[in-house]
């Protein structure tokens, strides 16, 4: 399992317990400006994630690691139920999935906030932006 935080314009994925060993990394942090947005992915164990080349693959049972399949993904899953999707540009990894606590919590969480930078910036609270007038 991970955690998800966003704090200070950045996007970070804390991996847990044994899950460190079993992925071989134990946090990941992008800029928010390179979060293109999130989505549940329950499919995320059925679904080919290519060759795995750091990590531990159980096919059905566990993918946790870093995958190539035309292009990079980092994977930590046991329940696909649990499972979210977060696209990336201009990272090493063009997207990470990773179960969660709470996906839907997860994915509008991610989603408000990359929503926030497109409109003046996210500081934890909706922009402001829309609500200014031009005087002319």
């Amino acid at each position: 399992m991970t955690i998800v935080e966003i704090t200070d314009g950045h996007l970070r994925v804390v991996v847990e317990g044994m899950d460190k060993v079993l992925a071989l990394k134990s946090t990941i942090e992008v800029p928010l400006a390179h979060v293109r947005g999130a989505s549940a992915s329950p499919d995320a164990l059925r679904e080919p994630h290519g060759l795995r080349l750091l990590g531990t693959s159980v096919p059905g049972v566990i993918a946790a690691g870093s995958f190539y399949d035309g292009e990079w993904l980092f994977m930590d899953v046991h329940n696909h139920a649990q499972a979210v999707k977060i696209e990336l540009d201009h990272e090493h990894y063009a997207a990470l999935i990773v179960e969660v606590e709470d996906p839907a919590a997860t994915v509008r969480t991610i989603n408000a906030a990359v929503r926030g930078l497109g409109s003046g910036g996210w500081r934890g609270a909706p922009s402001q932006a829309s609500d200014v007038s031009d005087p002319t």
